[in-house]
């Protein structure tokens, strides 16, 4: 097939996307017709599946061809990654994050980010907000480094209330301490 043609329906879910959902399908399912193996095709595919109808599965399936056709397709990780995160993929989502760190010319902030999303699903706040602080060195406009300062917060946050409850658990006994002394 013409590439032109093929670049034609996969620029035209682009335009289309989200806004034309059956616009957006019509011209990948052109595109994928033509050519099956398409990344940037694949890719629009799995943010559909992913954003559209909540289907992590098919999302998976096809950000996995899209990166099996391109490695190095820098714009697709950190959605894969996000995918891989809401079906509770965790241990799946570490290896792609680690391989990611690997890829040339990849938003490094934005995949320190995803890491610090896993270690707070595991609750393991303080190493979340260290990998926060490792993210914002790699941010470059003001917009992100907004998002990462509240993000370290809400950690930060999450961490009291976790220590909040030991605390106070430790106050009680105290206090029954003393009164079992006066009595």
């Amino acid at each position: 097939m013409d590439t032109n043609l093929l670049n034609n329906y996969v620029l035209k879910a682009i335009d289309a996307y989200p806004y034309e959902l059956e616009e957006t399908v019509e011209n990948l399912n052109y595109a994928l017709s033509y050519e099956s193996n398409n990344a940037y095709a694949l890719y629009l595919m799995a943010r559909l599946q992913a954003e559209q109808f909540g289907d992590y599965e098919k999302a998976k399936h096809y950000y996995a061809e899209a990166l099996a056709n391109k490695m190095d397709f820098q714009k697709a990780y950190p959605r894969y990654i996000q995918v891989l995160l809401n079906n509770e993929d965790l241990e799946e989502a570490k290896k792609l994050i680690d391989f990611a760190l690997t890829i040339k010319g990849i938003d490094k902030g934005a995949i320190w980010e995803k890491q610090a999303q896993i270690f707070e699903i595991k609750q393991e706040y303080k190493a979340a907000i260290k990998t926060l602080k490792k993210a914002k060195l790699f941010g470059f406009n003001n917009d992100f480094i907004s998002y990462i300062d509240s993000e370290i917060l809400r950690n930060k946050n999450k961490l009291k209330s976790k220590q909040k409850p030991s605390k106070l658990k430790a106050k009680k006994k105290k206090c029954r301490k003393k009164k079992k002394k006066t009595n």
